[in-house]
């Protein structure tokens, strides 16, 4: 039992210090005066999207960086995206909306959205941003300077999570949980090896001389994770790779229930892990397990002591993350549960193929 102790007071000690590093290293996109004037093609596939699309839109249009173009990409919604979409553009020159082609074999359909999109983009820089974001002001001027600052290949930001339900905000803040209590984001751009990679789908910057020559979603054509891939290959290709937290200038409500929080999470969860089974249930046992077993051996000074780092790290990561950190402090033992439902739920459909998103088998 002593061993199991000290294993399990070990890695809470480093996931604290981990949160720590991120909170001190502050790894946030930073608003800047210097104006550019390169040309953006904002990208954006879109499947389903009639109630989110307008208001990313508007918030486009509402930028203080004037040299972009945006293409919208239907990709074979069965709602009024493509009208609502077509009507916005019928006002407003810089924009404008297509039907995508149909889906070949091999290819997930966000990938081969994105793919299509970049052939139709003359951009110096390309943008791929998802269709249930807003933007703010400053975003895309901050963004080039990063760009150009430090010569790179793809820039991704982590957005600012909007929650407004109980059941989102049982499930939405483990994706920052994970991300800032895991890896030190910092150590993406600093480490050259592609093995130190995450980005965001949400917010995908690209040098477009560089993508156009390695098509990197067509490189990725069947990766649900096709973030974090590309980060890997950006990086192996000797290109320079950036992901920082979006400090307030791109949000996104994910999702709009508990149960669509969970199976949205459960269908990629398993592939953050490189599809490992018995990886995904080792960190489990470090995240969960370990921890109920220090419990149970009511040693208050022990139990205290753990508390004390959850409950510094919650609150370090709910800052640096935009996040109502009493929330998170509060909700982490039902948040912890939700962890172990996604992370079943992901094995499940992974094992028995039957992962499906917006109407499509993945």
């Amino acid at each position: 039992m002593t061993v199991v102790i000290l294993i399990t007071l070990f890695f809470i000690i480093l996931r604290f210090t981990v949160t720590l590093f991120n909170f001190i290293s502050d790894p946030k996109l930073r608003r800047v005066g210097k104006h550019y004037t390169d040309k953006v093609s904002i990208l954006i596939p879109a499947r389903n999207e009639a109630d989110n699309i307008l208001t990313l839109l508007q918030s486009i249009h509402q930028q203080d960086y004037p040299h972009y173009e945006v293409t919208i990409l239907d990709d074979g919604s069965t709602d009024n995206t493509y009208a609502i979409c077509s009507k916005f553009a019928q006002t407003h020159p810089q924009f404008k909306v297509i039907k995508g082609g149909q889906l070949p074999a091999g290819w997930i359909g966000k990938n081969y959205a994105c793919h299509q999109l970049a052939k139709l983009a003359d951009g110096e820089y390309l943008l791929f941003l998802d269709a249930d974001e807003q933007v703010q002001p400053g975003l895309i001027n901050s963004a080039i300077h990063r760009m150009h600052q430090n010569k790179l290949g793809l820039l991704s930001l982590f957005a600012n999570q909007e929650m407004v339900t109980p059941g989102e905000k049982l499930v939405v803040p483990l994706m920052h949980f994970i991300l800032l209590n895991l890896l030190p984001v910092r150590l993406i751009s600093i480490v050259k090896n592609s093995s130190v990679a995450a980005a965001s789908g949400q917010f995908m910057l690209f040098n477009a001389a560089i993508y156009h020559q390695h098509q990197w979603h067509k490189a990725v054509k069947g990766k649900v994770v096709e973030d974090v891939e590309i980060m890997r290959l950006i990086k192996a290709s000797a290109y320079n790779g950036e992901a920082l937290l979006a400090n307030g200038m791109i949000s996104c409500r994910m999702y709009k229930s508990y149960a669509e929080g969970i199976n949205g999470f459960s269908k990629n969860f398993l592939a953050a892990f490189n599809y490992s089974v018995i990886g995904l249930l080792i960190y489990l046992m470090l995240v969960i397990v370990l921890p109920l077993i220090i419990i149970m051996t009511l040693n208050l000074p022990l139990i205290l002591f753990m508390s004390g780092l959850i409950i510094l790290t919650r609150i370090m990561i709910s800052l640096a993350s935009g996040q109502n950190a009493l929330h998170n402090v509060v909700l982490h033992p039902l948040q912890m549960f939700n962890l172990l439902v996604i992370a079943m739920l992901s094995i499940q459909k992974h094992l028995t193929k039957t992962t499906v998103w917006k109407g499509r088998k993945i």
